[in-house]
């Protein structure tokens, strides 16, 4: 069984090395497993529930929740702003949510990864989104974690793909997140 994992990159940042984390989770990839990077979460307005009506849903809100029905598993990719979660990753979180108790991510799989500058490589934006990723009713991997700390030095003269370390963890990850969502189908 093939497991698609859809990855949501909480920075927008062309550069981003959550981005590079991403990318090399989809280049990583073991068999039976295809992580997909959702594009255009730039695009998608802010939750509203005036404008959460059936047949007129904005565009780009409509792409993600159609993005997110396709996937088996989720795999965010959330950078520490101000010590939390950026608002375009909780902004996503809250369009899956819904409509309430049915929302796309609803029961799915889910793991929270991240890289950031700081020395505990964005555990609390981490914690944060596992937090709003499990009340919005998804099925959150506790014991599925990896915080890359010192990413402006660590990757900046190399991709995430390239470092030896982060390149099996981010494959490790991607297998048990994987063998996850395998569970949830056979279920």
């Amino acid at each position: 069984m093939s497991a698609r994992i859809l990855a949501l990159v909480g920075s927008l940042r062309a550069g981003s090395h959550n981005r590079q984390l991403a990318e090399a989770a989809a280049k990583l990839a073991p068999e039976g497993a295809e992580v997909v990077l959702h594009e255009g979460l730039a695009d998608v307005p802010f939750y509203n529930e005036d404008i959460d009506v059936e047949g007129s849903v904005p565009a780009a809100a409509a792409r993600l929740r159609e993005a997110a029905s396709a996937a088996d598993a989720f795999l965010l990719f959330a950078p520490e702003y101000n010590g939390t979660i950026p608002a375009v990753l909780k902004n996503a979180i809250d369009w899956l949510s819904r409509p309430y108790g049915a929302g796309a991510i609803a029961g799915k799989p889910v793991a929270v990864v991240g890289t950031a500058f700081g020395q505990h490589g964005g555990i609390w934006a981490q914690d944060d989104a596992r937090k709003a990723v499990g009340v919005a009713g998804g099925k959150v991997i506790e014991d599925i974690k990896l915080a890359i700390p010192g990413s402006v030095t660590r990757f900046a003269e190399s991709h995430p793909a390239d470092d030896a370390e982060v390149a099996a963890q981010l494959t490790e990850v991607v297998s048990r997140l994987k063998g996850h969502a395998g569970e949830a189908v056979a279920a």
